[in-house]
């Protein structure tokens, strides 16, 4: 024993970047675009919760009208199905509280980035919860959970859009508050985010995706009267193409703007806007219509119900 050395543990950290390292211990989960080729999605197909919702309860839970179940899986399953004929992997939440009729709108839930899952708190009250097993599907499946919003913030997904690698849209109002903003940002500046466009959502709005998305990846749609200049300056500034939707019927009930691009120039659409589907193809977009009509009781459409697990880069 006299003559033992005692030495330090003789190693050092590793300074390699977690983006670098992400795709051999974790697997290929990014996203950096609203527009990148898509390879995964997170939904949540429908449960008995959706049955709860009556014609006495439905305002409880923001919806317009209760939804035929069965209908409400079907158009689900249908646009599911469109994702895997093109190529893009359907995941889904398994378990849910059997009180959470709108966890199958699971972008409020989830913001992806390019190192991992921001795993959200909703605005609303009877969504609180939800997040939970949002987290846990993200668990089983490896994608990094890097932060869920905590102490007196709430953040839903769909309040923020991603412009390029290095800017996002951030959506504040009923849906977002500033502390929630702030923590979000807070990651992405981690990632390499530097230019941050806020915006205000108007009252009786609740998220971005019913006023703009982007469509290509120099273009975007926006609905004028409600998306503010120093939005859309930025924008064109970049090079943008903005598409002015103006139809207030596609926007307001048929959510128009509700799409998800499969990869830049090809996108699904809530079926029912055709002087909206005449514009984007006026403009080089492919348009896939898609049946929304009982999914649309909930509020909610096709980007509503999608989380990208995982985008193309757009190089």
């Amino acid at each position: 024993m006299d003559n033992l050395i005692i030495q330090g543990e003789r190693w050092f950290p590793s300074e390699t970047k977690f983006s670098e390292e992400i795709d051999d211990l974790w697997g290929k989960w990014y996203c950096d675009s609203e527009v990148g080729k898509l390879n995964d999605v997170l939904m949540r197909r429908p449960g008995k919760e959706i049955e709860i919702v009556n014609i006495t309860n439905f305002s409880h839970f923001r919806w317009k009208a209760p939804m035929n179940p069965e209908i409400a899986r079907e158009e689900q399953d249908n646009l599911a199905q469109i994702y895997r004929d093109n190529g893009v992997r359907v995941h889904y939440v398994e378990r849910q509280r059997d009180d959470k009729p709108n966890a199958l709108y699971m972008r409020d839930l989830v913001l992806m980035t390019p190192e991992g899952a921001i795993v959200c708190r909703p605005g609303i009250p009877a969504r609180r919860g939800e997040e939970r097993y949002a987290a846990e599907a993200l668990s089983k499946l490896g994608v990094p959970i890097i932060k869920t919003i905590n102490g007196d913030g709430f953040f839903d997904g769909a309040c923020a859009l991603w412009v390029d690698r290095h800017t996002v849209i951030i959506g504040t109002g009923a849906r977002a508050n500033k502390s929630g903003a702030e923590q979000v940002m807070n990651e992405l500046k981690n990632m390499g985010v530097t230019d941050f466009l806020h915006m205000s959502i108007p009252y009786g709005h609740a998220h971005l995706d019913g006023l703009i998305n982007f469509v290509d990846i120099k273009t975007a749609v926006l609905f004028p009267w409600q998306v503010p200049y120093d939005v859309a300056k930025p924008l064109l500034d970049k090079g943008f193409n903005i598409i002015e939707l103006t139809d207030l019927k596609e926007i307001k009930l048929n959510m128009c703007t509700n799409v998800v691009a499969l990869e830049p120039g090809k996108i699904l659409m809530p079926s029912g806007s055709p002087n909206t589907r005449k514009k984007l193809e006026k403009n080089g977009i492919e348009v896939i219509d898609v049946k929304m009509n009982e999914i649309m009781k909930g509020w909610g459409s096709i980007h509503c119900m999608s989380v990208f697990l995982n985008r193309s880069p757009i190089l």
